[in-house]
C-alpha cells in the first residue's frame, strides 16, 4: 500500500473532551478550594517555611500548606469494579513514606479528577486496558535527593533507603496512579521543564484522539521548594526577589516583573473520548481541540527573539482545531 493511500483511509480522528479535574496547589488542597482562592483574587506565595532561606536573596515561593496525602476520600470509590476492594485513601500511611512528595501531590490530584469524573460508576462497563495515565514530572524527588545525601555523608551507605529510587524516579508518580485506579492502558511521563504539563495534557489527548485509549488520567506534579533548587534559580537570576511582597510577585505580563516564583503541587485531568463521555451522561469541562509542540532551536533557557517558537506551537493548535484539522 503506497503511503498516499494509507493516509486517504485514515479513520478521522476522534473527539477528546475533559470530564474530570484534580487538583493541590498553594491555593488549596483541592480543585474548588484553588478556583475559589483564584476567583477571590487569593495568591498562595508566601516566606518559604520548609527551610531557612537566609542567606539566599529569594525568600519566597509557592508551598502547599495543610496538605495530608492519606487523607480519607470523600466517597469509597470502587475502581476495580463494584466486587473489589474499596479504595477509601489516595496513599495509605505506608505508600507515604514510601513515595516522595511530588507522588503524594499527584496521586492525590489523579484520584481526585477520577473521582469528579464519574468514570468509577461505570467500571463494570470499562475495559482496563483502554484507560491510561501521562503525568508529567520535572525534576522529581530533588527534596528526597538532598535528604537521602545527608544521610549517606553521615551513616554511610546502610543508612540509604531502599525506597530511595522510588522516591525520586519521576515516572513513578504515573506508574503509581495506574496502580491505584487499575489504568492499565498507556502510561508515560514527559519532562520538558514549564512545558512538561501541556505536553503530558497534550500527548494524552492525542492518545485518545487516534483510538490508542479512550481514557487518558493527564497532567503533572512538581515539589522542589528546596534549598538547591531555589538558590540555583536564584543564582540563575530567574527568580523574583519581591520578598517583601510576596503575594504579587508572580507578575509575568507586567512592566515590572522581575522573574518567576517556584512553587509545587499537581493539577491533573480525566480526558475521554467524546462519544463514551456523552453516552455515559458525564459532565463536559471542555474540549481539547488542538494542541501544538515545537522547539526554538535558539537557546537553553531564553526564547528566541519575537518568541517565534511559541507563534509556531500556537498555529498548529489552532490549525489542528478547525474544521478538517487533525483534532488532538
Amino acid at each position: 500500500m503506497s503511503l498516499n493511500s494509507t493516509i486517504t483511509t485514515q479513520q478521522p480522528r476522534r473527539r477528546v473532551v475533559i470530564t474530570g479535574v484534580g487538583a493541590v496547589t498553594p491555593c488549596g488542597n483541592t480543585a474548588a478550594d484553588t478556583w475559589a482562592a483564584l476567583a477571590a483574587g487569593r495568591s498562595g506565595i508566601g516566606r518559604i517555611t520548609r527551610f531557612d532561606p537566609t542567606g539566599c536573596n529569594v525568600h519566597i515561593a509557592g508551598e502547599v500548606k495543610g496538605f495530608e496525602p492519606a487523607r480519607t476520600l470523600p466517597v469509597p470509590l470502587h475502581p476495580r469494579g463494584p466486587g473489589g476492594e474499596p479504595l477509601n485513601h489516595a496513599l495509605s500511611q505506608k505508600d507515604v513514606k514510601k513515595f516522595g512528595r511530588f507522588t503524594h501531590l499527584g496521586a492525590s490530584a489523579a484520584v481526585e479528577a477520577y473521582a469528579d469524573s464519574g468514570l468509577d460508576a461505570h467500571r463494570a462497563t470499562l475495559n482496563p486496558e483502554r484507560l491510561g495515565v501521562n503525568l508529567g514530572v520535572g525534576l522529581g524527588g530533588l527534596p528526597e535527593m538532598e535528604a537521602m545525601h545527608d544521610t549517606w555523608k553521615a551513616g554511610g551507605y546502610r543508612k540509604i533507603s531502599p525506597f530511595f529510587i522510588i522516591q525520586i524516579a519521576p515516572n513513578l508518580l504515573a506508574g503509581q496512579v495506574s496502580l491505584i485506579l487499575d489504568f492499565r492502558g498507556p502510561n508515560m511521563s514527559v519532562a520538558s521543564a514549564c512545558a512538561t504539563s501541556g505536553h503530558a495534557i497534550g500527548e494524552a489527548a492525542a492518545a485518545v484522539a487516534r483510538g490508542d485509549a479512550d481514557v487518558m488520567i493527564a497532567g503533572g506534579a512538581e515539589s522542589t521548594v528546596t534549598p538547591l533548587a531555589i538558590g540555583a534559580f536564584a543564582q540563575m537570576r530567574a527568580l523574583s526577589q519581591r520578598n517583601d511582597a510576596p503575594e504579587q510577585a508572580s507578575r509575568p505580563y507586567d512592566n515590572d516583573r522581575d522573574g518567576f516564583v517556584l512553587g509545587e503541587g499537581s493539577v491533573v485531568f480525566v480526558l475521554e473520548e467524546y462519544e463514551q463521555a456523552v453516552k455515559r451522561g458525564a459532565r463536559i469541562y471542555a474540549e481539547v481541540r488542538g494542541y501544538g509542540a515545537t522547539a526554538d532551536a535558539y537557546h537553553l533557557s531564553s526564547l528566541a527573539p519575537g518568541a517565534e517558537g511559541s507563534a509556531r506551537a500556537m498555529s498548529l493548535a489552532l490549525q489542528r482545531s478547525g474544521p478538517g484539522g487533525d483534532r488532538h
